[in-house]
């Protein structure tokens, strides 16, 4: 199930809902994008007509942000837990591990994802790795020649947002996986170069407030949170 926010669908469902979803479209050989949808995602896209399109032809937009949350509430609508991009990430490597799908990782820094992919090994030691690429590579066709060897049935890019969306789209028909998720600085985490928020903060979805805490810069980025609320309430 979906609902709308400012003119972009988003999925109702929690992670144990939506994975069993995604995987009978690997079984079923149909290639699925997973998004994360945020505030500050929202309001590019209002301003965006291209991103919006591209954020709606995906097949599983995931409600990454408390503010995503509050917007329901406010329309009455039923997304009433987040999921976010690092949550889903783990909880697709894990439903791989289980079920023998390979993955593949591209992006970030030199040596990034490969240390990426050995912290998931050390968690998940049946996971199928079928290789990993940096996002330094300026050959494309190199990259896709690379992830198509591996044959891998998952492929995660972590690029930026909504860069790495832009990537999957233009090149996942020539791909060989089946399942594609943007992941952000997601390897940078499970490789331990960032630190994810506190437990706390998360339990509450406040890993916003504890990135502002860390670097009072993003107060500008932060300030989509209320001009978001504020247009999705004037919608009502």
């Amino acid at each position: 199930m979906k609902e709308e926010i400012l003119g972009v669908q988003v999925n109702t469902e929690n992670y144990d809902e939506l994975i069993p979803k995604v995987f009978q479209n690997i079984e079923e050989k149909k290639k699925s994008l997973v998004v994360a949808i945020n505030p500050e995602k929202l309001m590019k896209a209002k301003e965006d007509p291209e991103l919006k399109a591209l954020l709606n032809r995906a097949e599983f937009q995931i409600p990454d942000g408390i503010g995503v949350i509050i917007a329901s509430k406010l329309q009455k609508g039923n997304i009433t837990s987040r999921v976010t991009g690092v949550d889903m990430m783990d909880r697709i490597v894990r439903e791989a591990a289980r079920t023998q799908k390979a993955i593949f990782l591209y992006g970030a820094k030199p040596g990034v994802a490969e240390k990426a992919a050995q912290k998931l090994l050390d968690t998940y030691p049946d996971l199928i790795v079928a290789g990993t690429q940096d996002g330094y590579e300026k050959d494309t066709r190199k990259v896709i020649e690379t992830i198509n060897q591996a044959k891998p049935d998952i492929l995660f890019v972590a690029m930026g947002s909504p860069k790495q969306e832009q990537w999957i789209e233009k090149y996942r028909d020539e791909l060989h996986p089946i399942l594609y998720q943007g992941v952000g600085g997601s390897f940078d985490v499970l490789a331990g170069n960032v630190k994810r928020a506190p437990a706390i903060f998360q339990r509450f979805g406040a890993e916003w407030l504890y990135r502002l805490l860390k670097e009072p810069s993003r107060l500008k980025r932060q300030m989509n949170l209320p001009k978001f609320l504020l247009e999705v309430f004037s919608r009502k």
